[in-house]
Formats: C-alpha cells, sequence, structure tokens
C-alpha cells in the first residue's frame, strides 16, 4: 500500500546514517530515490529494467550520487572487503531472504544495516547470521505492506558498537 511504502521510506529515512548508503535488491528505487537528495547511494539489484528505471529516474531529478549496478546478489555477494566503505547498508530481499549476502556482512566491517523482509522466517535466520557476527538488533517494525493478505513486512536495524 502507499501508506506502508511512505512509513517504510520514513523510518529508513530516519535510521541511516550520515555517508554513503548501499541499497540491496534496490527494486526501481523506492528507498533509494528519496535518499538520493541527501545521500551518496548506490543501488544494486538483478533485474535489468528495473536498474535502467532507476538509472533514468536518478538522472532525471538531478541526483549526480546515485549509482546502479545490476548484479545477482545472491549468486553473487558483495564480498566482505566491498562492504565497509559504506554507513549504512539497507537490505529488502525477495522471500528467500538474502543469506549469501548475510554472511557476507557479518563478515565485514560494516556496522549499521537496515534490514527490510517480507518473510519473518529468512529474517529470523538472517538475523541470527548478523547478531552471531556481532551486531545488536533494534526494535522491529511490523508494517501492514500487503493489503488483503496475512503477509506482513517487517523492518529492524543491526548495529555493531
Amino acid at each position: 500500500t502507499r501508506e506502508a511504502e511512505r512509513f517504510m521510506q520514513a523510518y529508513i529515512g530516519t535510521q541511516v546514517r550520515p555517508g554513503r548508503v548501499l541499497d540491496l535488491f534496490a527494486g526501481c528505487g523506492t528507498f533509494s530515490l528519496p535518499l538520493g537528495r541527501h545521500h551518496k547511494v548506490h543501488t544494486v539489484e538483478i533485474a535489468g529494467q528495473a536498474m535502467a528505471c532507476l538509472a533514468d529516474a536518478a538522472k532525471f531529478h538531478h541526483l549526480s550520487g546515485l549509482s546502479v549496478e545490476r548484479r545477482d546478489i545472491e549468486q553473487n555477494p558483495l564480498l566482505a572487503k566491498e562492504l565497509g566503505y559504506y554507513s549504512t547498508i539497507i537490505l529488502d530481499p525477495p522471500r528467500g531472504g538474502a543469506a549469501a549476502q548475510i554472511r557476507e556482512i557479518a563478515a565485514s566491517k560494516a556496522d549499521h544495516i537496515i534490514y527490510i523482509s517480507c518473510n519473518p522466517k529468512t529474517f529470523a535466520r538472517d538475523g541470527k547470521t548478523l547478531v552471531d557476527g556481532g551486531f545488536t538488533m533494534g526494535p522491529v517494525q511490523l508494517i501492514d505492506q500487503f493489503r488483503f493478505s496475512a503477509h506482513i513486512e517487517l523492518a529492524a536495524c543491526f548495529s555493531r558498537v
């Protein structure tokens, strides 16, 4: 729903740290386009059409700090050494979660993650990997994203002290 999308954008806007932002599973830019007004944002997504649309939207809105990368994160996750460059990493993976990418994040120097999930089971699995890797989980937000469905979205921040 539009209301849930606005809530998630506002939530992320208040949780993102100053500096470079990495938006994984970025889709067509639901989170990165609003953030691109005030942050340098690198987006990664497998869907080429979505990345093309996002690049066009960034150009149209003069968001020169927003970059796009087409990449299959599930088969080719960003490596731990690539991830420490970002002040905030946002993940909004498909229902299967982001196990391979989460393992790389847990092994990296990254210290602030915003995780959005449509599947409580994979959220718990991936969250455990982050906690085992030294992260602390903040409060979990429940979002009724899908009208006429029992599915929900979850959002939480994971940080290292």
